[in-house]
């Protein structure tokens, strides 16, 4: 019995080593819609009733079956949501009662083969995982199949016939696995186990073969955070994820629109003229000027404004077209900007003298290239033509009879489809009248 007792505690004890070494999630990456987390590791226990009878057959109607308790532990790797390896250690007994007296049996005698243990390797195939929409299944059936090796003693009455004779058999089953969180398992398992051993060890079995019934928790090692391989339903995962990315996008459509809306409105109050001086809301630094104040380029009243003279001209000259001319050829922004860069200056100022001399009205025209947001582009071009009208008034041109407007867009001149023709339509047009 010491013997017997040492095997079994050595096979539990490597069954709980390598349990500790081996169990671990699988590796991922993070991220939705990426590789999931998931436990492939998992232990248990069970108990249940070892038998004579099987649905294959069973023991002679000559003899009487008692209650046979067996009990058992297993360890297990999931390698596939529908493969796993099971490692299976069991002990019990199995025992019976002749009453016919025509065997070699004396009538009556109880029949005792004792498991001292078995231990078996068996591949289980899940052939279902039942999700209900989450991503634990709750029924999932089950067959294995695999060899094992055991040794055990047979009794009859006070007569052994033999003791610890060992061998293999294989042990095949069907079952249910009830899964009752993201890390148990309840087991209903029904196995027979074929001893393929000595004839005598065959025959103590009546029919060399035995079932086990039983039912069983099975526990899954590694992050209590993670499903089980076995468990897990892509398909409803993917569900849950596709309706957290839906909501997301709906979020982000909305905060969107409400950011559009807001930036129009500002576009509309910048470019506006509250106080009606000629020069906008954006580039005023005296809004609220009273109507009729001859103010500079940037909104504010002139302390001694220029005399104007002012002479009745109608016969624009191609000299004024000139003037025009090197202004536009001339006229350069910072980048993505409504700044006006230095080298510009020197020809808007013979613009700025041209519209006092012959008290020509001059319109600014902003395009650009359809790079970026129409909204963006239309902002930019009639930034772009006010900043050219407020450096002119600044000068001393007449601001009543400058006009700023931005096309954005819409009037290119060339192709917007070469970095050419992109550069031709980002310009402010001058046109004197």
């Amino acid at each position: 019995m010491n013997i017997k007792f040492t095997k079994s505690t050595m096979l539990v004890a490597l069954l709980g080593l390598s349990s500790q070494l081996f169990a671990q999630d699988t590796p991922t990456t993070s991220g939705r819609f990426g590789k999931q987390s998931l436990r492939t590791w998992s232990v248990g226990a069970q108990g249940g009733i070892f038998s004579q009878n099987t649905f294959l057959g069973g023991q002679s109607l000559r003899a009487r079956e008692f209650k046979s308790i067996g009990y058992g532990a297993f360890i297990k790797k999931q390698i596939l949501p529908a493969l796993g390896l099971q490692a299976d250690f069991l002990r019990g007994e199995i025992k019976t009662a002749n009453y016919a007296g025509q065997t070699t049996l004396a009538t009556g005698l109880e029949q005792k083969n004792s498991i001292n243990y078995a231990g078996s390797l068996t591949a289980v195939l899940n052939i279902a995982n039942f999700s209900l929409n989450t991503e634990n299944a709750v029924l999932i059936p089950y067959i294995k199949a695999g060899a094992g090796y055991m040794s055990s003693d047979s009794q009859v009455g006070n007569t052994e016939v033999f003791n610890e004779r060992e061998g293999w058999y294989i042990p095949t089953g069907v079952g249910f696995k009830f899964g009752v969180s993201k890390g148990i398992n309840i087991d209903l398992g029904y196995d027979i186990n074929f001893i393929k051993s000595s004839p005598t060890v065959r025959n103590a079995y009546n029919g060399n073969r035995y079932s086990y019934s039983h039912v069983g928790l099975e526990f899954a090692l590694g992050n209590n955070e993670n499903s089980q391989l076995q468990n897990y339903s892509a398909v409803a995962d993917l569900r849950k994820q596709s309706a957290e990315e839906s909501a997301e996008l709906r979020r982000s459509l909305s905060t969107a629109e409400q950011n559009a809306q807001r930036d129009r409105a500002q576009y509309a109050k910048d470019l506006g003229d509250d106080d009606t001086d000629g020069v906008a809301n954006k580039f005023d630094k005296c809004p609220g000027t009273p109507s009729g104040t001859v103010v500079d380029g940037s909104g504010c009243p002139l302390a001694a404004p220029k005399t104007q003279v002012i002479k009745e001209t109608t016969v624009i000259t191609e000299a004024d077209r000139k003037v025009v001319r090197d202004a536009i050829s001339n006229l350069e922004f910072d980048l993505g900007k409504s700044t006006i860069r230095s080298k510009s200056n020197a020809t808007l100022n013979r613009v700025a003298a041209l519209l006092m001399e012959k008290n020509f009205s001059l319109k600014l025209a902003g395009h650009t290239d359809n790079t970026g947001g129409r909204e963006l582009n239309l902002r930019l071009s009639k930034e772009r033509a006010e900043a050219v009208k407020a450096y002119l008034v600044a000068q001393g041109a007449n601001a009543s009879r400058v006009e700023a407007v931005g096309y954005g867009p819409d009037q290119p001149i060339s192709t917007n489809k070469t970095a050419a023709g992109r550069q031709e339509n980002r310009r402010v047009e001058f046109t004197l009248y």
